[in-house]
């Protein structure tokens, strides 16, 4: 529930821009309905043309990154990424987009494309380098946050800000709960109750909503008391709401847990029906024991405080010829068509020698990083007996 409460929160924000965007340039000449009307077309066309700018660069690159071998060199590779990844956003914001909604739509493809085709040594980097950068402009954010208090001059107004409170709870709950039963028709993977109740609860942070705060055009009195409002509820939010969602996370699961029938762990006889459906999954985890099913790895998720701490998949059992008909075989909607046509068309196929040669790359780097740890500690300990001496 940690990573789809992440993924919304990302996605809340991206769409608050630009709704908010789309209400400033509200024209006051015209009628309310027209108004209204302008503002609805001008938010989805700005939506979509944007959510398109991030989704060409991202097929772009998986397509590069699939023909053109920049996995012999990972510095250059990984500046097509950087490249790639910050593309989106510069080129919809001078086309007067949504940058964020760009880069955001433009991640979301990377991830599951053009990330597969880069070779292990630079998916290490990119994902360790993304996350650094991106935990520092978080905490970059969250101490603006806190120098506001005292940067402002502020105008608190109770009620308002009782009320909004009040209202951005009921909105969240409004916008959740019924579009996650309409999700959840489409969905392979359920999103339950638990889930839907602690999006609900976590999803109230406020950065974005203080820094769209801090740009409308009103007059300074009532900016002061938007201004002042948005900081109370960010502060709560990120206080009551963001401190007891770990408690409330771990109640959960300790309920479900309560609930569940304590089973002995004994092999059930099986038919041969069975055991036939079986041996392919078997005989792909003794050939690649590095792959792990989205349902096992979610039973053996611990809650984490960081979401920088899990690494993202090297490669899938897609990758792997004769391997495809087992992946997708079973599933329904959407994923049938990317397990059959698009990732075909947007990853590449490694051969065995490919695989079996950055795994050899791999164990290299790791045996030279352990004997330069041993290297360094046993030269330490040369220098502290001649010191000793």
């Amino acid at each position: 529930s940690s990573g789809i409460n992440a993924e919304y929160g990302v996605l809340n924000d991206a769409v608050s821009i630009v709704m908010c965007d789309s209400v400033i340039n509200f024209d006051d000449s015209t009628s309310t309905a027209w108004a209204i009307t302008l503002g609805v077309g001008s938010f989805f066309v700005k939506f979509t043309v944007s959510s398109l700018v991030g989704v060409m660069f991202a097929l772009a690159l998986a397509i590069i990154l699939k023909y053109v071998h920049l996995n012999k060199v990972p510095s250059l590779e990984f500046c097509t990424v950087g490249l790639f990844a910050y593309g989106p956003y510069f080129l919809a914001e001078g086309l007067n987009y949504s940058g964020i909604m760009a880069i955001l739509s433009s991640g979301i493809v990377m991830s599951h494309y053009a990330h597969f085709n880069l070779s292990p040594v630079t998916q290490i980097t990119v994902q360790q380098t993304f996350r650094t950068f991106a935990f520092l402009a978080e905490s970059m954010v969250f101490a603006y946050l806190g120098m506001a208090i005292f940067s402002f001059s502020h105008s608190f107004k109770p009620a308002f800000v009782i009320w909004t409170l009040i209202l951005c709870l009921v909105g969240r709950a409004i916008n959740i709960f019924p579009i996650s039963v309409i999700v959840n028709k489409f969905r392979e993977h359920q999103i339950d109750f638990k889930k839907q109740f602690v999006m609900w609860f976590s999803g109230l942070r406020g950065a974005i909503a203080f820094s769209l705060a801090l740009h409308l055009p009103f007059p300074n009195e009532k900016r002061r008391v938007i201004v002042s409002t948005t900081l109370v509820i960010v502060l709560f939010s990120i206080l009551f709401f963001g401190g007891s969602t770990m408690p409330l996370m771990k109640l959960l699961q300790n309920i479900d847990s309560d609930d569940k029938v304590p089973t002995k762990h004994k092999k059930l006889p099986q038919s041969d029906e069975e055991s036939e459906d079986e041996e392919p999954e078997r005989r792909r985890h003794a050939r690649f024991p590095s792959f792990t099913s989205h349902e096992d790895s979610e039973a053996d998720e611990e809650f984490a405080l960081s979401k920088t701490m899990e690494m993202g998949r090297s490669m899938e059992a897609s990758q792997i010829p004769g391997e495809t008909e087992e992946v997708w075989h079973g599933t329904k909607g959407f994923t049938v068509l990317d397990n059959k046509y698009f990732i075909p068309f947007f990853r590449k196929k490694f051969t065995r020698q490919e695989i079996q040669d950055a795994y050899t790359k791999m164990q290299d780097l790791t045996n030279q990083w352990h004997s330069d740890v041993e290297g360094g500690k046993l030269s330490d300990e040369r220098d502290c007996d001649e010191s000793s001496l």
